[in-house]
């Protein structure tokens, strides 16, 4: 076990050898974790996700983050860190992610303890609990938008969060959640996402199951949107299809994992749209589909975008 007077040094030198009066001031406090009875660690070895979701309602609940560059992300977002678990050997190379942080608690201890602790090996030894913040509804997300995407059902933390990825690099405005989709924030969808759930705005389109399709797609065509169900019909458009890009704005639909598209969906949408493929595959992975048709049907990046991405 390493003293606190041992942390506290190497605290301090990771800000800057304590030459930076104003960091030094605002550092975490440092607890040592030697076992589960630590105040403040249920957030992150004995709360279920379900259970963080609802932490202090009915303020908004807790999320964890996992890694420096997902927590950058958070935090660019305007989401509040409550805590940080953070692997011993990381204080030293995560200054700046302590910096932002301010003065929450800082528990730390070995990877061996902490993987112990949590049930899993901690994602570059660096977890962060932050507070939830009130969620946009689905008129906001979409003021403003030409290219989103509705994704129903989709229960597969690991999809949603590459699914978000994908909305993120291929020119999706927004995401919208039917209400039987797993929650964004859950801890392996943000890191699948590598954080581009808090780039990307999303809202739930609806409160309950009934509200999808109906009136679900009603608000997308008041706001001026073309609906595209991408489902394995025969009687499809072709997703390069000249009348889709010309269409100014498009919510591209996507189904759970399995079934795919509900059949009133696909019944009740302006566009079917079927992803050909080759060697006799019939379906595509509800993440890997998203990826073929944000990439085909997108905002592109204008010149400036593509030379300051090169």
């Amino acid at each position: 076990m390493t003293n606190p007077a041992s942390l506290a040094k190497i605290l301090s030198s990771a800000f800057n050898g304590g030459k930076n009066k104003e960091s030094v001031d605002t550092m975490p406090d440092i607890i040592e974790v030697t076992d589960l009875s630590a105040p403040g660690l249920e957030d992150y070895a004995k709360l279920t996700e379900r259970e963080l979701f609802h932490q202090n309602k009915p303020e908004c609940g807790i999320f964890i983050a996992e890694s420096p560059n997902v927590i950058h992300r958070a935090l660019d977002a305007g989401f509040k860190p409550l805590s940080l678990l953070m692997e011993r050997s990381q204080i030293s190379k995560t200054a700046d992610v302590l910096e932002r942080c301010g003065d929450v608690p800082l528990y730390t201890s070995s990877m061996e303890v902490l993987s112990e602790l949590t049930g899993f090996k901690l994602t570059r030894g660096v977890l962060c609990a932050m507070r939830r913040k009130p969620e946009l509804t689905a008129e906001e997300v979409l003021r403003g938008a030409t290219r989103v995407t509705v994704l129903e059902d989709v229960v597969n933390p690991t999809n949603l969060g590459a699914i978000y990825r994908s909305a993120a690099a291929l020119g999706m405005d927004a995401v919208l959640l039917t209400p039987g989709c797993c929650d964004p924030l859950y801890r392996r969808c943000i890191r699948v996402s590598m954080g581009t759930v808090f780039q990307t705005p999303w809202a739930h389109i609806g409160e309950e199951t009934a509200d999808w399709p109906h009136p679900g797609l009603e608000i997308l065509r008041e706001l001026g949107f073309k609906t595209v169900a991408m489902a394995l019909k025969n009687d499809s458009v072709a997703i390069d299809s000249p009348a889709l890009a010309a269409e100014e704005k498009l919510a591209i639909i996507l189904g759970t994992e399995g079934d795919g598209l509900a059949e009133a969906t696909i019944a009740d949408c302006d566009y079917t749209v079927k992803i050909p493929m080759s060697h006799g595959v019939d379906s595509l992975n509800v993440a890997a589909a998203s990826a073929v048709a944000f990439w085909q049907l997108g905002n592109k990046p204008g010149p400036a975008e593509r030379k300051n991405k090169e």
